[in-house]
């Protein structure tokens, strides 16, 4: 039956619809009354394709940044510009809308195991596992569930892995660009970290400016662009790149990060 239609991971398409519009109506106040949510680029949104694209971005808390992305798409799809004013817009929510994350942070407890349906691509990580350092081989099971993602929708990702600012960009990310070619778009976020807690469930402080900005796709020459290439790129567009550090060592940096918008001006 069709009300019970399903996607390519075989989640049924009217239950994530009721997740995301319940979890949206319960998150939206983080971003517009406890916060405020300040967006540019939103009009980048509007005029992406069905498919095939995917969004790089830093990485501040584990479930916070991508709740907002969700607010963020789904209202510039609804013809808000640069806001999320009146949640009416997660009623009718985008729902080929997928985000990488580790397979041990989406098993941690049945809160995310209830948010992996609104569209978890889980990835064991090949880095770290348990907090510890760890090596080992890539899925390839995990290559091709992005790709599918791809193939049906949009694809979220945080390509350094970790919410640790200024940590180097994994290849994997480059790799999986020059293997299915979409459309990238680089997200940088800031305030995340000063108003929610590491996991982004509680909110830590209120009154937090918080920033949404969308940049126009890199120019990428799949064929050609080495890995080293893409992930330079990557760095610089998600503001990830050494350069943006100031002089001061990196610890005193990351206590002195309220403002990263001063500091791209000090950069620019």
């Amino acid at each position: 039956m069709a009300i019970f239609r399903r996607n390519p991971f075989g989640h049924i398409l009217i239950i994530k619809k009721w997740i995301i519009r319940i979890f949206g109506v319960i998150s939206h106040g983080r971003y517009r009354r406890f916060n405020s949510l300040q967006i540019e680029g939103s009009e980048i949104i509007r005029n992406l394709p069905h498919n095939n694209v995917l969004f790089v971005a830093n990485h501040q808390t584990y479930f916070a940044d991508v709740a907002a992305m969700f607010h963020v798409f789904n209202a510039a799809l609804k013809g808000r510009v640069d806001n999320i004013k009146n949640v009416g817009y997660i009623w009718n929510p985008k729902l080929n809308i997928y985000y990488i994350a580790a397979s041990e942070t989406m098993k941690a407890g049945i809160l995310p195991k209830i948010f992996a349906y609104t569209g978890s691509i889980s990835v064991q990580r090949t880095w770290r596992s348990e907090g510890k350092d760890i090596n080992r081989q890539v899925k390839m099971s995990d290559i091709s569930n992005i790709g599918i993602a791809l193939d049906d929708g949009w694809v979220i990702t945080f390509p350094q892995g970790t919410t640790t600012p200024f940590k180097p960009i994994r290849r994997g990310t480059a790799h999986i660009i020059k293997t299915y070619k979409p459309i990238v778009i680089p997200i940088i976020i800031d305030g995340f970290r000063r108003s929610f807690d590491k996991k982004g469930l509680n909110i830590k402080k209120r009154g937090v400016l918080q920033s949404f900005v969308i940049k126009e796709p890199l120019d990428i020459d799949y064929e050609n662009d080495s890995v080293d290439k893409i992930i330079s790129q990557i760095e610089f567009s998600i503001e990830q790149h050494k350069s943006f550090l100031k002089v001061t060592p990196e610890k005193e940096y990351q206590k002195s990060e309220d403002d990263l918008n001063t500091k791209r001006k000090f950069w620019s």
